[in-house]
């Protein structure tokens, strides 16, 4: 559903996905909804902050396997290191575009008459 210019559908997914990612850094609790009763409701700060942390993580991991493969590691072959290196720039340009969406819904919030 499009309301305006804003399609609803596509902000639903990335709530879905940040969700998803706030569930994967409690392992703890497996079940969302029993993370929001345990927790009460599962903040956007902290699904931000977990999916920037693991954005980090994965474009540190790739950096190491590079650097692995560039000092002779032999366990480390080409294509593990340049996978690496292409899922952690993909991952850098969703955040990105999440952080462009972010501040354009902002700044639509912003100009909007109340």
């Amino acid at each position: 559903m499009s309301v305006g210019m804003i399609d609803t559908s596509r902000i639903e997914a990335m709530v879905a996905q940040l969700k998803t990612a706030a569930a994967r850094a409690n392992p703890a609790v497996e079940n969302p909804l029993q993370a929001r009763q345990a927790t009460g409701a599962v903040d956007f700060q902290s699904a931000l902050k977990s999916s920037i942390d693991q954005v980090n993580a994965m474009q540190l991991q790739s950096q190491q396997l590079a650097q692995r493969f560039e000092m002779g590691d032999t366990t480390v072959s080409l294509s593990d290191a340049m996978i690496a290196l292409q899922k952690s720039g993909i991952a850098l340009q969703q955040t990105v575009q999440v952080r462009n969406k972010l501040v354009s819904a902002y700044q639509e919030i912003m100009n909007m008459g109340v």
